[in-house]
């Protein structure tokens, strides 16, 4: 777990951190514990703002360094577009996705929520404040598979997966993140965060929708699991395959 520089936040803010880490921890021990199958009831999303009329693709932004070639600007003509924790800094997308406790104070201070939508879990520390949307249940996932379960909820025909990246750099060694060195994220010299959470969660998503076309985009010396290309409905195409097909 990365080390923070608490003198950044308020003591009220560290305080909400310090109890989200703890947390962490203990689900953490939680994962080292034999897994038991069990079946899984999901929520519904609303369906509000989505504009299912005019757009039949969708765009899920992981920040993994391998859509730093595709501008997200670029995509807007093309379907609607779910982003992840920081990428509001420097794009409006359609929907953002946030469950990390110190992004969710580092938008909460922006005031970006309060003219975006915005979705993240409940909790009881954000109980004041105001603009955002809360999955009730919680879903318990990192913010990547959340938000292509939302995308999935509103029912396009094809979404587009860019910047899952799963393992790290240099080898599955180093952080593997478009933020890294800024706030909130880890040092691009660290080492690299597991994935297996992520890839399960995006398994799931997968197979539960066997009616949506999966397209992952990914560079030539990305990672590619198994588990993934097995399904009918999961395809992979490259970044510059991508941009051709979407003229950009």
């Amino acid at each position: 777990m990365a080390k923070i520089d608490k003198s950044q936040y308020t003591k009220e803010e560290w305080r909400i951190i310090r109890e989200e880490r703890r947390r962490e921890k203990t689900v953490k021990r939680e994962l080292k514990q034999p897994v038991i199958e069990q079946q899984v009831e999901y929520i519904q999303a609303p369906t509000q703002h989505i504009g299912l009329d005019r757009k039949i693709n969708a765009f899920v932004l992981g920040n993994g360094l391998s859509r730093e070639p595709i501008a997200p600007e670029d995509l807007k003509p093309y379907g609607t577009i779910y982003g992840c924790n920081a990428l509001y800094r420097t794009f409006e997308p359609d929907y953002l996705v946030a469950v990390d406790t110190k992004m969710i104070l580092e938008i909460n201070k922006s005031g970006y929520q309060k003219n975006h939508v915005v979705w993240t879990n409940p909790n009881k520390a954000y109980v004041r404040m105001q603009g955002f949307n809360y999955f009730q249940p919680s879903k318990g996932w990192s913010s990547g598979p959340t938000a292509l379960w939302l995308a999935s909820q509103h029912g396009y025909k094809t979404i587009y997966i860019l910047g899952f990246d799963y393992r790290g750099l240099e080898g599955g060694t180093r952080f593997n993140n478009i933020y890294a060195d800024s706030k909130n994220y880890k040092k691009s010299d660290d080492g690299a965060t597991f994935f297996g959470n992520w890839l399960r969660q995006t398994k799931t998503v997968i197979q539960q929708h066997p009616d949506i076309q999966f397209v992952r985009v990914i560079a030539p010396d990305n990672y590619q699991p198994e588990e993934l290309n097995k399904f009918k409905n999961y395809t992979t195409i490259t970044v510059d395959t991508f941009r051709k097909i979407h003229s950009i």
